[in-house]
């Protein structure tokens, strides 16, 4: 009998990675769960090269029940190139792009869009979760 994980959602990678007790342990954690939506999270709150063409602050939107979210972030981050400056977003009215960004933070988990938003103003995602670490558990993520 072939049993399957579920994959996490990526506010349980950081929220794992963040309680872990050790730097070390916290790489780990980033790397066992390492995909495409971690890393495009990741390098947009902490690679400086990474702009964002959206307001600061808190967007105007519902967030999903928790229990029925639609859509994952495993699923919705190959969205973000619309929303970095230089990418084809660029192109996009500015109220589409922010209504766009708004339908994501609706359809995905309440804490996924927390992180969206904090990723997006280049806050911290969480405590223990900083750019040297994220640079040590991906080295080649972050364009120096």
């Amino acid at each position: 009998m072939v049993t399957k994980t579920r994959t996490k959602h990526i506010y349980e990678v950081i929220e794992l990675a963040s309680k872990a007790k050790t730097k070390q342990d916290r790489i780990n954690v980033l790397r066992e769960n390492e995909s495409w939506a971690l890393k495009d999270l990741l390098r947009g709150a902490y690679d400086e090269l990474v702009q964002w063409s959206l307001p600061p602050g808190d967007p105007p939107y519902e967030p999903a029940k928790e229990e029925t979210v639609p859509s994952t972030l495993h699923n919705q981050h190959k969205k973000f190139k619309y929303f970095v400056k230089g990418l084809v977003g660029d192109q996009m009215m500015g109220f589409k792009r922010e209504r766009m960004f708004i339908d994501i933070l609706e359809g995905i988990h309440p804490k996924d869009a927390e992180l969206l938003i904090l990723m997006k103003d280049k806050k911290a995602l969480a405590k223990g979760i900083t750019k040297k670490l994220v640079e040590e558990a991906f080295p080649k993520l972050i364009v120096k």
